[in-house]
Order: C-alpha cells, then structure tokens, then sequence
C-alpha cells in the first residue's frame, strides 16, 4: 500500500531522526509536534504505521508500562548494533570492532543476515549504575 508523505508524517519522521538515540513516548512526540498543528491522533496513527514499516521500534524501559518508540531508519544507525538501557531508555551506537566479528561469525556460521539497525541489547549505561 502506498503511504503518501504527509506534513504529519514527514515533521514526525524528522523528529524521531533528531532523536534517533532517544527513546520518546507518543506524549512527548505529541508535545513536540503541537506547536505545529498535529494532533495527538495523527502521531497515534503515524507511529503504528512506521512500526508496522519497520522503521520505529517499540520499547518500554525498566518493565513500566509506558512504551517508547526509536527511530531505526537513520543512517547512522545501519551498521551499528545498538546498546539500550533498561533504566533510563538511552539508546547507544555499540562502535566496537568485536560487534562486526560477531555480525560475521553469525552470518559465516549461521547463514543467517543480521539486522543490525534493529538488533538491541539491553542493560543498564554506566550513569544509571551510578
């Protein structure tokens, strides 16, 4: 089905890239993208679309009930496995060389392509351990 590039969707999408590290909620999406006339509902409907795309991510943080969402699509993002803290939500580019011998011992070993810009591990970032 073609998705056409609405105002909502393209100030969303350029949000959530702002953000790619971030994990936001639909409320603090919704709160940035009122000042431009989007409502609630429109985020709403947004988010599910780009997730079914594959191009957010759903989180929660900590087992709390409150979802999150990660923008998967930028760039940047493509070739990094992420870190993600169960704490506070961070989300970090893991950039070291071990994460590209482990995506090619999987691939070599497996036969199996791994998605690097969706694949997370999770624990707790070394502020939140503080």
């Amino acid at each position: 089905m073609l998705k056409y590039a609405t105002k909502q969707r393209k100030m969303l999408l350029s949000l959530l890239c702002q953000n790619a590290d971030k994990p936001l909620s639909a409320t603090d999406i919704s709160a940035a993208l009122a000042p431009e006339g989007i409502s609630k509902s429109a985020v709403y409907r947004n988010l599910s679309a780009l997730e079914k795309e594959g191009k957010v991510q759903r989180l929660t943080v900590g087992g709390s009930n409150k979802v999150y969402y990660r923008y998967t699509g930028a760039k940047e993002c493509e070739k990094h496995l992420h870190l993600s803290c169960s704490v506070c939500g961070q989300t970090f580019h893991m950039d070291v060389p071990a994460t590209n011998s482990l995506v090619n011992e999987v691939m070599n070993e497996s036969d199996f392509k791994v998605d690097s810009a969706n694949t997370v591990l999770y624990g707790v970032c070394k502020q939140c351990r503080k």
